[in-house]
């Protein structure tokens, strides 16, 4: 193949403030999985930088739970859809769909044989249904409940017995199969958020809202105890997982703690208490051999230590929301990747581990609409909250005066050399100099779409809505208009200089990408078409003799500039959303960005 899948460093979890986050474990103990968006997220456990990304729902995907055998992952969405899926293939070919009902699944479980599936939700007669796996029928009834299901369980040992906790604060325990409603358990005042079994089977455990955690035999359903006498929690809790013998139970709280229970001696062994932010409420939960990982409402995954509560081991960090643009930085030769996304969260990561993290500080309140990095090391963002920051990406940290506020919102921006940064907002051009504003363009007649700076320093091309790219030069601190312009085919959505400033690329509104040769006082060179919808980003290659265009089609194609025939597509690069950008890691190594909040790495060979 001339491209090859290298990484994909996946997007953290989808959470919502006050409902709980569901984490699968795989039975051998090697992988994890939630969702985001439309997308299952497979993980590596111990490598949580190896990922796979599953992408067949045509809805948002919530919940997703491996077969006891390992072989098969049932995934729910908010239409009601369930997905079951192949987990020994790369293709993970579907082996059945169904709808038990109309409404989104929140909780899925298996029988110990990997044969019956109970799923819960937001039915509309119904919250629930269990069948066999591989005809569909029933086999019993999930009833007893007037209101959304939120969680429910199957007892892994025989006889079978299932359990349900819903929005009704009730909790319900049926024996089967045929599954049918024994009784009702209504210990709890609040919304019933989560309820398991134990392994072994002897005990589940309810979790609910009102901070309280009761435990009851797993074979009869009467009460054993509450956990922490009165209350587990000083607020709602929203996940428990238990130990692998039984023993022990993990627990998460919108408290910002998670704890880990002795249920024999009905004690608190550790409490991992998290910051004081509102995103540190804890959410969701897993226990899987020696790893136990909670998630926070940033969707952060924390693995816990049991011998330093106050400390996470590791966290996992990323982004959950779209991610809108990239950069890259190469220091000492390793290359880093720079991340900005909807919720104005800027991630690095690094480009070989996929180790990755966060600046410190208070950075954008809104979405990141670009980035570049500038010769002075500094990562220059420009986002909807009206700013643009100076990020030295040295110290890591966002810094209180490397802040420009703009009288208009920001959409583009390109750096060029001594400082310079040119910025396109609505309706005008601004130019600053060591991160000052020092001239403003404004009296247009287009409106500007997209920018690039040549690497001389001297001149900075704008993409017009007039379908005309304007030349500008920087004299001292203004910009003056040049009085040329080059004519495309529509509207400029991208343009980019080669690196060595031979070249300019413009992409435009018909799907054409125009080249033009600089030298030769900006004669077009060529026009690429292969597109079949908005192309949304251009980058050139370390050697100036291939471009990377990424389009709303999810495509990105590789030209080569002397064949404009010889073109390399990447189909679905992103399968879910379009590629809203991309950037060269090397002369062989692209890496794009897209809306699935994924960042991936592809290996290009030319022929």
């Amino acid at each position: 193949m001339p491209y090859e899948i290298k990484n994909v460093f996946a997007c953290l979890p989808q959470i919502e403030r006050g409902v709980s986050k569901v984490i699968g474990g795989d039975p051998k103990g090697n992988n994890f999985l939630y969702t985001n968006g439309k997308s299952v997220i497979i993980r590596n456990i111990e490598n949580p930088a190896i990922a796979d990304v599953y992408t067949e729902h045509a809805q948002q995907a919530v919940v997703a739970k491996y077969s006891p055998s390992g072989f098969y992952i049932a995934s729910g969405d908010i239409s009601g859809k369930l997905r079951i899926w192949d987990t020994t293939q790369k293709e993970h070919l579907l082996k059945y769909e169904y709808q038990p009902f109309a409404g989104k699944i929140k909780d899925i479980a298996w029988t110990e044989d990997s044969k019956r599936i109970a799923a819960v939700g937001e039915g509309r007669e119904k919250f629930g249904s269990v069948f066999l796996w591989d005809t569909g029928s029933s086999v019993g009834e999930v009833g007893g409940h007037s209101k959304v299901i939120n969680s429910v369980d199957i007892k892994q040992t025989r006889p079978y017995r299932l359990v349900t906790g819903s929005d009704d604060c009730f909790s319900v325990f049926s024996e089967g199969p045929p599954f049918k409603f024994k009784f009702t358990l209504s210990d709890h005042s609040r919304f019933v958020n989560c309820v398991r079994f134990s392994p072994d089977g002897n005990r589940f455990a309810t979790a609910s809202a009102d901070g309280q955690i009761f435990l009851y035999d797993g074979k009869t359903g009467e009460k054993i105890c509450a956990l922490g006498g009165t209350k587990a929690h000083d607020g709602g809790v929203y996940a428990v997982s238990w130990s692998a013998d039984s023993t022990q139970l993990l627990s998460s709280s919108g408290d910002k703690t998670a704890k880990i229970w002795d249920v024999g001696s009905n004690s608190v062994v550790n409490t991992f208490k998290f910051g004081n932010d509102v995103l540190d409420q804890q959410l969701g939960c897993l226990w899987q051999k020696n790893y136990l990982l909670s998630v926070s409402l940033s969707g952060y995954i924390n693995y816990l230590d049991k011998n330093n509560p106050d400390r996470p081991l590791r966290i996992i960090k990323g982004h959950s929301k779209a991610i809108q643009c990239l950069a890259v930085h190469k220091n000492e030769g390793r290359s880093t990747i720079y991340t900005g996304s909807q919720d104005g969260h800027i991630n690095y990561w690094d480009a070989e581990t996929g180790e990755n993290d966060t600046f410190l500080g208070k950075g954008h309140t809104n979405m990141v609409s670009d980035m570049a990095v500038d010769d002075a090391s500094e990562l220059v963002t420009c986002s909807m909250d009206d700013n643009v920051r100076y990020t030295e990406l040295t110290k890591k940290e966002y810094s209180g005066h490397g802040t420009t506020k703009l009288d208009v919102q920001p959409k583009a921006l390109a750096v060029g050399p001594n400082g310079y940064t040119v910025v396109l907002c609505i309706g005008q051009i601004l130019l600053m100099k060591d991160k000052k504003k020092c001239s403003i363009i404004d009296k247009l007649d287009y409106e500007p779409e997209a920018v690039a700076v040549h690497k001389g320093g001297v001149t900075v091309a704008v993409g017009g809505s007039d379908s005309k790219v304007h030349l500008f030069a920087i004299q001292g601190n203004s910009l003056k208009d040049d009085g040329k312009t080059l004519e495309v085919k529509g509207s400029v959505t991208k343009l980019a200089y080669s690196p060595d400033g031979a070249y300019l690329a413009v992409s435009d509104a018909t799907r054409a990408i125009s080249v033009f040769t600089v030298a030769d006082n900006y004669a077009e060179l060529n026009c690429f078409y292969g597109h079949h919808a908005k192309i949304t980003s251009l980058a050139w290659s370390p050697d100036s003799e291939h471009f990377a265009s990424g389009g709303m089609d999810m495509m990105v194609i590789v030209w080569t500039l002397s064949d404009s025939d010889a073109r390399l597509k990447i189909p679905e690069a992103h399968r879910l959303h379009h590629v809203s950008s991309l950037a060269w890691l090397n002369e062989h190594t692209l890496t794009t960005v897209s809306h699935d909040a994924c960042v991936k790495q592809w290996t290009i060979s030319f022929k």
